[in-house]
């Protein structure tokens, strides 16, 4: 199903069941997150920009992913770095040594859902160079103006944690995002579906320690099951 496609909806009965097909394939892949799920499909619906802020591994990249071939549209990552340069994003004139002609070459914002990856840790010049393609929904190069793909979503992240050598988003900027959401950790239920048959997972199953000083696993004493929503045993010689 393409989200530009005419789609047989008569009724909001018709579009409430066509979301809820779209967040149940989704689901598929991203486990345990359907509130989060659904505030990235309202922004999505709205023509909006969302902002996911959390710490990495949680499914960020899978869920723009999902979302992108869930609803057939076209996807590019950006991984921003603080040596990273506007013509990075948005593309610029390169000499065509065939036909002799300076051409324009698109950058990875020229899409449907660009998926930003840690947004703060790029410069400002960049940042602003994405923001305009936001509100404008165009870029701006060698003095013209390229409209971009519609629907033309972005689906941004910042890392809450090491703020040493980031740029933060000024809350005029943040304005920009129609939703600033927290993905947080799988409960314990959404864990044990993702665990693969014979492995353990969950309260109640037999857990599997490290002994230090030997190869060998031993398992674990009942009453040494996991402190916190998300975090895994230590084991004493890795840590």
């Amino acid at each position: 199903m393409a989200l530009n496609d005419d789609a047989n909806i008569r009724s909001p009965a018709d579009a409430a069941a066509l979301c809820r097909a779209v967040l149940g394939e989704i689901e598929r892949a991203v486990v345990g997150k359907r509130d989060a799920l659904e505030l990235v499909l309202t922004g999505i619906l709205a023509s909006g920009h969302v902002l996911i802020e959390d710490l990495p591994g949680l499914g960020k990249t899978l869920m723009a992913r999902a979302f992108a071939t869930v609803l057939g549209l076209d996807f590019a990552r950006v991984q921003f770095t603080p040596d990273m340069l506007p013509a990075d994003l948005t593309g610029g004139t390169v000499y065509d040594p065939r036909t002799s002609d300076v051409k324009f070459r698109p950058g990875p914002v020229f899409t449907q859902l660009l998926l930003a990856d840690e947004i703060n840790r790029t410069p400002p010049k960049t940042q602003a160079a994405l923001l305009e393609a936001m509100e404008e929904r165009q870029v701006s190069a060698d003095g013209e103006s390229r409209p971009l793909p519609r629907p033309f979503i972005v689906l941004a992240t910042d890392n809450p944690i090491e703020y040493e050598g980031t740029y933060p988003l000024p809350e005029a900027q943040l304005d920009r995002f129609a939703l600033r959401i927290r993905l947080g950790w799988c409960s314990r239920s959404a864990r044990s579906r993702c665990s693969p048959p014979g492995l353990p997972s969950g309260r109640g199953s037999q857990r599997w320690t490290c002994r230090a000083g030997s190869a060998s696993m031993s398992p674990a004493p009942p009453d040494r099951g996991w402190s916190s929503p998300g975090s895994a045993p230590t084991c004493p010689v890795t840590g």
